[in-house]
C-alpha cells in the first residue's frame, strides 16, 4: 500500500457552549484518531485537523487544502456536537475527495448516574448527524456513512474497506492503459468512448502499434530470460504432454520474452494496464498468454481483445483488493441443470493467478486462433467462495455499470482436455435470473471478477464516481 498516504479526520461542533466544551471535543476527538490508528489495523493513517469545523471559513479552507495535496486520500467527519450544516455548504461543494460521515459518539453508552443538561449539549452527536446528512442529500454528496460504535471491530473493519476503496478511486485518476493493437474487428461490447472515461475516471487510453512492443520483445537478454526460466521451475509444474522438452521450453522462453518486455513497456511508460488482441500479433510468433498472466499477478489490469474498459477496471478493482482473487473473466458455458445451475468462466489464455486454488502448471497447447506458434499458458482450477462480477457497459450517451453477486464453487470434475484455467460460479439470485437481467441491462462477455472485494465496496467505489450502476443479487 502507498506510503505517506492518510485521511484527514474533521470533527464538527460550535462555539455555542465555550471554550471548555471546544477543549473537551478536542480531547475526544484526539482520542478516537490515537486509537484507531493504534489498534484498528488501518491501511492508512487518520490524521485529525486541529482546527475544529466551527464556521464556514475553516470548514471551506480544510476542503481546498485536502483538494490539492496528493497525500490526502479523503475526508472522514464526524459531527461531536450539533454542527450548524449551512456552514458545510461550500466546503462540501468544493472537496472531490472521497467523503465518509463517521456517525458516532464519543462514548458507547448513556451514564444515567451523571448525565445532565452539560453532557446533553456536548454529546450531540445523533442531533448533528441529522443536519449533516441532510446537507449532503441537499447537496447530492455520493459521500459514504457509517454508523455505530467507533470502537467495535465491525465498525473498524468497515472503515477499513471504505478506505481502500478510496485509496482505489485516487488512483483511478493517474490509471494509464496501452493498447497493443485496436479492438477486435466486429466487437461491439468491447467499444467505448475514451474521452468520456478519462472525464469520469481518469483513465488515460492509448494505442501502440504491435511494432512498438516487438521492439522491446528484440531487446530482452539472454540472461534475462535464463533468470526468470528459473524462476518459472520454482513456482509451476511443467506438463510436458505431447510436446519435447526442447519444444516446449521454446513456447515458454517466447512467453518470459514477451513478460519481460511488456512490462518494461508498461513501466516505461507509467502504465498499469494494457490490452492485446490476437488480430494484431505482426512480428510476435505466439499470443501472449503466460507473460499476461504473470503480469496479472503482479497487478497490472488486463483484457483481451483490445478491451480497454474492462483492463481499467481491473487494475482500479485489484488496488482496491489489494490484488487478491481479482482478475479479469468471461462468461464461457452454462450448466443448464436444475441442480448444477452454474457459469463456467476462462479465457482462451489470460486468466487471472490471483483466482488460483490449486498450483498452477505450465502448459503449452495450440490455439485455434491468431494462425501464431503454440503458445504457453497457466493452468489451474479458481477458488470457491462469495464474490461480485463487474462489467462497464457504454450506451453511447453514459457508461453503466452491471453487478452480480456469485458465489465461485470448489470444482470437483477433472477436464483432462481443457487447456485453460477455470472458475465455476453460481449466480445470484438464480442463474436464469440472473443471466436474463444481465442481457437485459446489455453486459458484455468480459467482466471482472473478484472474490475479494464485497458488492458494498464496489457500489462505494461507484458511488464516488456517481456512475449509473444496476445490481443483480
Amino acid at each position: 500500500m502507498a506510503e505517506n498516504k492518510k485521511f484527514w479526520f474533521v470533527v464538527g461542533s460550535q462555539a455555542l457552549y465555550g471554550e471548555d466544551a471546544l477543549d473537551q471535543v478536542k480531547s475526544n476527538a484526539q482520542d478516537i484518531a490515537n486509537e484507531l490508528n493504534n489498534k484498528a489495523d488501518l491501511p492508512f493513517e487518520i490524521e485529525l485537523q486541529p482546527q475544529l469545523a466551527t464556521s464556514a471559513d475553516v470548514i471551506t479552507q480544510i476542503m481546498k487544502e485536502a483538494n490539492y495535496r496528493d497525500d490526502i486520500l479523503g475526508v472522514i467527519t464526524w459531527m461531536h456536537t450539533f454542527s450548524p450544516a449551512k456552514m458545510w455548504i461550500r466546503g462540501t461543494q468544493l472537496l472531490q475527495k472521497p467523503l465518509l460521515h463517521l456517525a458516532t459518539q464519543y462514548r458507547n453508552d448513556i451514564d444515567w448516574q451523571h448525565i445532565d443538561m452539560d453532557y446533553m449539549n456536548l454529546h450531540q452527536s445523533a442531533h448533528g448527524d441529522r443536519e449533516y446528512g441532510f446537507i449532503n442529500r441537499r447537496l447530492n454528496k455520493q459521500n459514504e456513512i457509517i454508523f455505530g460504535d467507533w470502537q467495535n471491530t465491525e465498525i473498524q473493519s468497515q472503515l477499513k474497506a471504505w478506505m481502500h476503496v478510496a485509496y482505489a478511486y485516487n488512483e483511478s485518476f493517474g490509471l494509464k492503459v496501452a493498447r497493443f493493437g485496436d479492438n477486435m474487428r466486429n466487437v461491439a461490447v468491447t467499444e467505448g468512448d475514451k474521452i468520456e472515461a478519462q472525464i469520469q475516471y481518469g483513465w488515460t487510453v492509448d494505442y501502440y502499434g504491435i511494432g512498438d512492443l516487438v521492439s522491446y520483445v528484440n531487446e530482452v537478454k539472454e540472461e534475462e530470460i535464463t533468470q526468470l526460466f528459473e524462476v518459472y521451475q520454482q513456482q509451476y509444474d511443467f506438463d510436458y504432454r505431447n510436446y519435447s522438452e526442447d519444444d516446449f521450453n521454446a513456447s515458454v522462453i517466447e512467453q518470459i520474452k514477451y513478460e519481460i518486455a511488456i512490462k518494461r513497456f508498461l513501466d516505461d511508460g507509467g502504465y498499469s494496464a494494457f490490452t492485446s488482441n490476437f488480430e494484431d500479433l505482426h512480428g510476435m510468433k505466439q499470443l501472449p498468454g503466460l507473460a499476461v498472466q504473470r503480469l496479472n499477478e503482479q497487478g497490472y489490469g488486463f483484457a483481451g481483445e483490445g478491451d480497454w474498459k474492462t483492463a481499467a477496471l481491473d487494475r482500479l478493482l485489484k488496488i482496491a483488493a489489494q490484488n487478491e482473487a481479482t482478475g479479469f473473466m468471461e462468461d464461457y458455458t452454462y450448466d443448464l441443470r436444475k441442480d448444477q445451475a452454474h457459469i463456467l468462466g476462462s479465457h482462451m489464455l489470460e486468466v487471472d493467478p490471483t483466482l488460483a486454488a490449486t498450483k498452477p502448471k505450465i502448459v503449452v497447447n495450440p490455439l485455434g486462433i491468431g494462425d501464431k506458434n503454440d503458445p504457453a499458458r497457466l493452468v489451474f482450477d479458481g477458488k470457491a467462495g462469495d464474490g461480485v462480477v463487474v462489467t462497464m457497459v457504454d450506451l453511447g450517451t453514459h457508461y453503466k455499470f452491471i453487478v452480480n453477486d456469485i458465489t465461485a464453487k470448489q470444482l470437483d470434475e477433472p477436464a483432462p482436455h481443457l487447456p485453460v484455467a477455470r472458475v465455476l460460479w453460481e449466480v445470484k439470485p438464480s442463474l436464469t435470473t440472473g443471466v436474463k437481467r444481465w442481457l437485459e441491462e446489455g453486459g458484455g462477455h468480459h467482466t471482472v471478477l473478484s472474490l475479494a472485494l464485497t458488492k458494498t465496496q464496489i457500489l462505494m467505489l461507484l458511488k464516488m464516481f456517481n456512475a449509473e450502476y444496476t445490481i443483480i443479487d
